[in-house]
Formats: C-alpha cells, sequence, structure tokens
C-alpha cells in the first residue's frame, strides 16, 4: 500500500482469526489496532489481529510511505 503524505487508510475487520503481517518499505507508518498504536520505519514488520477494527496512517506531511500487508485468513471450520 502507498499512503500519500499525512494520508490514512482504515481497515476492515476480517473473518474471526485473520492475522495481518505489515512491513514498512520506505516512509514512517502508524498502525493502530485493538486499542493500541504502533509506529513503523523502513525495515520494520509486526504482525496483529486483522479481526479486530484496524488503521493505517502515514506520519510524515511531506513524503509518501509505502508498506506490504499481507493478510493470512483463518481457514473455515
Amino acid at each position: 500500500m502507498e499512503l500519500a503524505p499525512g494520508g490514512h487508510l482504515t481497515g476492515i475487520p476480517h473473518t474471526p482469526g485473520t492475522r495481518e503481517y505489515l512491513t514498512c518499505e520506505s516512509g514512517r507508518i502508524e498502525l493502530v489496532a485493538s486499542g493500541e498504536r504502533w509506529q513503523l520505519g523502513p525495515g520494520d514488520s509486526l504482525v496483529f489481529r486483522g479481526d479486530q477494527r484496524h488503521g493505517y496512517r502515514n506520519l510524515d506531511a511531506t513524503r509518501s510511505a509505502v508498506a506490504i500487508s499481507v493478510v493470512c485468513f483463518a481457514p473455515v471450520a
């Protein structure tokens, strides 16, 4: 994903058990998920519950931020 300077994206909660993996490629990104906040810089990665409310924000007002998001849905029972 590419976030414009100062831009944000609201994620939609996925099915129960979903996990998301986020890696910041460039810029500075804030992730808010399950009421917690993390700041990621280039090379930083984290995993979080994708079945919760979440959102992404570019912390830089002058440059775009780029991240890779991988969504792993829980198997259907």
